[in-house]
């Protein structure tokens, strides 16, 4: 007799493929890009070549800002789906968008292929961008083209690589806090 963890586990991986699915496909399209649904928010899926368009047209449409500008590693997770038409990257920028007319937010996911993490920069779009792309610059590696200042911004200006990405080996620094007692 079972006890019912694998018929769990079995449910739990069908609720997340059909949710996968759901995400997946793409019901409609705006700005000329897929778009698909998460958690009620609506999620916009452009190539880095749509990219400043897609912004573009989004700030016509009273989206006043960005958010929020920031870098994900899927290293581990190559096969995830995206969205039908659109192939997986290791690294995806993704930017959040705020209408506050209409109380609304819109992601972009615009899938960085590893071999050139070369995106248009947003700051003719909107100028707040500019220390998220440095930051995404310094933790990542992707390349912003036609940034104003393509520097580091959090680490030290003669780090090698980029700590964020999975395959960056983690090292040590001793760091000795203040009142803290000292190894010794």
């Amino acid at each position: 007799m079972s006890d019912g963890t694998s018929a769990d586990a079995e449910a739990s991986a069908d609720a997340e493929e059909l949710e996968s699915a759901e995400e997946a496909t793409p019901a409609e399209t705006a700005f000329g890009v897929p778009v698909t649904w998460s958690h009620g928010q609506r999620v916009l899926h452009p190539s880095t070549d749509q990219l400043v368009e897609t912004v573009e047209a989004l700030r016509a449409d009273d989206y006043v800002s960005v958010v929020d500008l920031c870098g994900v590693d899927y290293l581990e997770h190559m096969g995830r789906a995206v969205v039908d038409g659109v192939a997986a990257e290791r690294f995806e920028l993704v930017i959040n968008l705020i209408n506050h007319q209409r109380g609304e937010r819109t992601r972009l996911r615009v899938q960085v292929p590893e071999s050139d993490p070369t995106i248009p920069s947003l700051f003719d779009v909107f100028p707040g961008t500019e220390a998220q792309e440095r930051e995404a610059y310094d933790m990542y590696g992707f390349n912003f083209e036609n940034h104003p200042d393509h520097t580091r911004i959090l680490m030290p200006d003669g780090w090698h690589g980029h700590p964020l990405r999975k395959d960056f080996a983690v090292g040590t620094v001793p760091v000795q806090f203040k009142g803290a007692p000292s190894a010794r």
